[in-house]
Order: C-alpha cells, then structure tokens, then sequence
C-alpha cells in the first residue's frame, strides 16, 4: 500500500491522478489550490470574527459612555435588541449596535441596520470592490469631472500629475499649486477620520517629503462659508450626506450631519469633532451635538455658539449637488459624501467614502434610515 502524500502547500506538488479512474475519465485534481482555498476561507472567517470582535468592544464602550450620562437602558430594551439581532439580521452578535442606538434615541426601533451589520453583510453586497474606488483619489476628476473637487493635481506611483492626467516634472507642479495660492492641503489615499491630512505652504515645499507621503491629491484650501466659521473659524466644517442608490436607479438622501473641529485643530478630526445632526428635509441643525464618546452639548464648548435655531446654508444645493453625483457612480449603492458651501455659497466637495461610510451616527441619531431598501434580508441570500 502506498503511503498517503502530506505535502504542505508550498509543496511543488500540484496534482495527484486518480489512477483506479477508467482510463478515458482519469481526472487531475488541483491538491494544491484546494488547500490554498481551504486556507483562504479559515483566513476569512478569523479576519471576520476579529472584525466583529472589535466592533462588539466597540458598541461596549459607547454604549458606557451613553448610559453613564443618560442612565442605564431599561432590561426589556436589551431582550428587544436580541431578538431582532437573531430573529430578523440572522446573529446575536449584532445586538450590540442594536443597544447603542437604543441608549441614545431613548426607545428600541425595528428597522435600524447594526454597523457590524453593514459593514459585513451590506457592504459586499451592494458596494463591492468598486466602492473601494473611492480611496483611490485621482479617479476623482475621471469619475465626476471637473465640477465641485477642488482637487489640483495627484501623486501616482511615484509621479504627479494634472487632473487631465498630463505628467508634470517637479517645476510644474510647483506652478500649478502655487501659481494663484500660498498652501494647499495634501490628502492620502485611503486618509480617514482626519489622519492623513497635510497642509503645503509654497514657501516650505519640499520634493523629497512630498514624495515620502505617497498617493494623493493635492486640493485647495477651501474657504469655508461664514456660517460654519462663526461655530468653529479654526477648521472647515464638513456636512457629511448619505445618499442610496436602489435597484431602479433611484437616489435619495439618508442621513445628514455637521462635523466641526475644536480651536486646537487645524483641520476636523474624529478624536476630537463634534457632530450635529441635520434634518435632512430642512437643513436645519438639531439642538443637541455630539462628542467623540456620545456625550452631548447644545453649544460649541470652545466658541459657545448654541445649535439650536441654525440652517445649513444652501442646503438644497448641497444635497442636488450629492445626488448629481451619485448618478455617475451607481455601481456604489450607498455613498458618504463630505462636502461644505465655501464663502461664495459654491458647493465643495473635499471626498467621497463608498466603503467604509460610518452609517451608526445617522442611524442613532435620526434612523432608522434605511428600513425601506430590504437590507435585513441580505444575509439570508448569502
């Protein structure tokens, strides 16, 4: 008898032939890449687990912070949030969400979408690998064109170019940035929560620095509405719209909210903004904003500007100017867009986020958004 092969995958072996098979039906099976396979998936499940890991320790310590302010949630609101994790999005272990939102609005609400829900079952669905698109930033003027980015030129693999994509040598790209301008702001790919953000003076301008941050855009310093600089003058605010594509190619907008940084920040961040929900048939700011752990306060702690009684300045326009762009890029079915009204009421959009659009602030404060999209049925297709 001979002796079974437990060659491990690096082994140079790659097909075992079945030889007790007819000769005219011998088949050779691919040993190798089914173990590969078999690799990947235990990989999968681990990096999914370890995802829904953190995300739980994540709800946990919100949900602390809520609860030491607001006192604790009522036991029957916990079973509630249970039994629709399990009943109705298919797990348990998107309860947690569930307890967040339910601490803040007060009330348990059928139809909210837990964000460790979204992020694994939702996202690949109706995002897919196009909606990581978007950390890519020099597709920007490809995708949209030349309309409210203020994007000037980008950094790709090693090299710049214009946003028509013309190649620029050093000194050109010096003109182009600092021609009209005396700094301009430097953005990563994949930049998120305000890390990745680098501001450019003309009369600092280095090559070789410029070139250690690796893919990016170059965009212009954009000059914020005075609306926006009477709450924070420090930083430019952004209004993040959600908008959803659904599957007759209608987009409307889901959520809205106002980020605005403290006076030690030179740009938002999300360790330390504040959030204020928007109303999003009006524009108009509710009267309570939110800090980096869920605590609340009705006025900006540094200026003292109260929320109460504020609209969002060309708020319509902001939001046509959202959906515009939604509909030329569709493949994307729900888009986070980051975008504010400059001095002259010109909508500016700094970027987009296809993937990784935090859904859990506008589902908390204002959802559930997104209880008509049949979204808690995707599970049951996987």
């Amino acid at each position: 008898m001979g002796r079974a092969c437990l060659a491990p995958p690096c082994c140079s072996l790659n097909f075992v032939t079945l030889v007790h098979a007819p000769m005219g039906k011998r088949k050779r099976l691919p040993m190798k890449g089914a173990m590969i396979e078999r690799v990947r998936a235990t990989a999968g499940k681990i990096r999914t687990a370890r995802y829904h890991h953190i995300q739980k320790k994540l709800a946990g310590k919100a949900l602390r912070h809520i609860e030491a302010g607001k006192g604790k949630s009522p036991a029957n609101i916990a079973r509630q949030c249970r039994a629709y994790a399990r009943e109705v999005l298919g797990w348990e272990g998107y309860a947690p969400w569930l307890r967040v939102y339910s601490a803040v609005a007060g009330t348990f609400k059928e139809g909210w979408i837990p964000d460790n829900y979204y992020g694994k079952v939702v996202v690949p669905r109706l995002q897919g690998g196009y909606g990581s698109v978007s950390h890519l930033k020099a597709f920007n003027s490809q995708l949209f064109g030349s309309g409210p980015f203020p994007d000037i030129a980008y950094q790709v693999n090693g090299f710049f170019v214009s946003r028509d994509y013309r190649v620029l040598g050093a000194a050109q790209l010096q003109q182009l940035l600092f021609q009209k301008r005396e700094s301009v702001v430097f953005k990563q790919d994949h930049s998120y929560q305000g890390h990745g953000v680098y501001f450019v003076r003309k009369n600092s301008f280095e090559l070789r620095k410029i070139k250690s941050l690796g893919n990016g855009v170059f965009q212009e310093v954009i000059e914020q509405h005075p609306f926006f600089g009477e709450i924070m003058p420090a930083s430019v605010a952004t209004l993040r719209l959600t908008t959803v594509c659904d599957t007759h190619g209608r987009i409307s907008l889901r959520g809205a909210y106002l980020r605005v940084g403290r006076s030690s920040d030179r740009h938002v961040r999300s360790a330390s903004h504040i959030r204020i929900p928007v109303v999003p048939r009006t524009g108009a700011l509710y009267g309570l904003g939110y800090l980096p752990f869920w605590g609340t306060t009705d006025r900006h702690p540094d200026t003292q500007v109260p929320f109460a009684g504020k609209h969002i300045p060309e708020f319509d326009q902001c939001v046509a100017t959202a959906k515009a762009l939604h509909g030329k890029m569709p493949l994307s079915q729900c888009i986070g867009w980051d975008l504010i009204p400059d001095k002259n009421g010109a909508i500016r959009v700094m970027e987009w986020n296809g993937t990784d659009n935090d859904i859990k602030f506008t589902e908390a404060t204002q959802g559930p958004c997104f209880a008509d999209l049949g979204w808690e049925s995707l599970w049951r297709n996987e």
